[in-house]
């Protein structure tokens, strides 16, 4: 039989076996190291990679905080610059509420002054007027008592008796 599973034959099996060791030294010596460096070699540049994307996950978490933390001091720098800038209207509102309402009480007080100086102008200026007439009627009335002797010897008679009667 010549089928070399059924009989091995021994000669085969020694330079099959040295070839293979000698192979297998050949390549120890000369290809096993440089592929074991490169094999590691890539291994550590992966590990490194790996380093690397953890440090810049960390950073961009990091990053994010430090928005978060920015965009709440920016808000709440601007709810107090909101709050000052209405507190600061409703001063400058009440201020003319009461400056205006001053300025209306002076008007009124120097409208009222006014007033009072053109009606005591206008009670002094009827006044005036009255006694004018006055006179001018008493003026009249005597003229004509006075005209006819009969009535202004009445008259001084009048005149005599109402002062004896007080």
């Amino acid at each position: 039989m010549d089928n070399p599973l059924v009989s091995p034959e021994w000669g085969l099996i020694f330079w099959t076996s040295l070839s293979f060791l000698i192979l297998l030294f050949i390549l120890r010596k000369f290809a096993w190291k440089p592929i074991l460096s490169s094999v590691n070699e890539r291994e550590r540049s992966i590990k490194d990679a790996l380093a690397e994307a953890e440090n810049a996950r960390k950073e961009m978490q990091n990053l994010q905080a430090d928005n978060e933390r920015i965009l709440k001091e920016a808000r709440a720098e601007r709810e107090a610059m909101l709050k000052d800038a209405r507190d600061m209207k409703n001063k400058i509102v009440s201020d003319a509420k009461e400056q205006a309402q001053v300025e209306a009480d002076k008007m009124i007080k120097q409208a009222q002054a006014a007033i009072e100086s053109e009606k005591k102008a206008a009670v002094t200026d009827i006044k005036n007027q009255v006694a004018d007439l006055s006179v001018e009627i008493a003026e009249k009335v005597l003229k004509e008592q006075l005209s006819n002797k009969d009535k202004q010897l009445k008259l001084v008679e009048n005149m005599l008796g109402d002062i004896k009667l007080n």
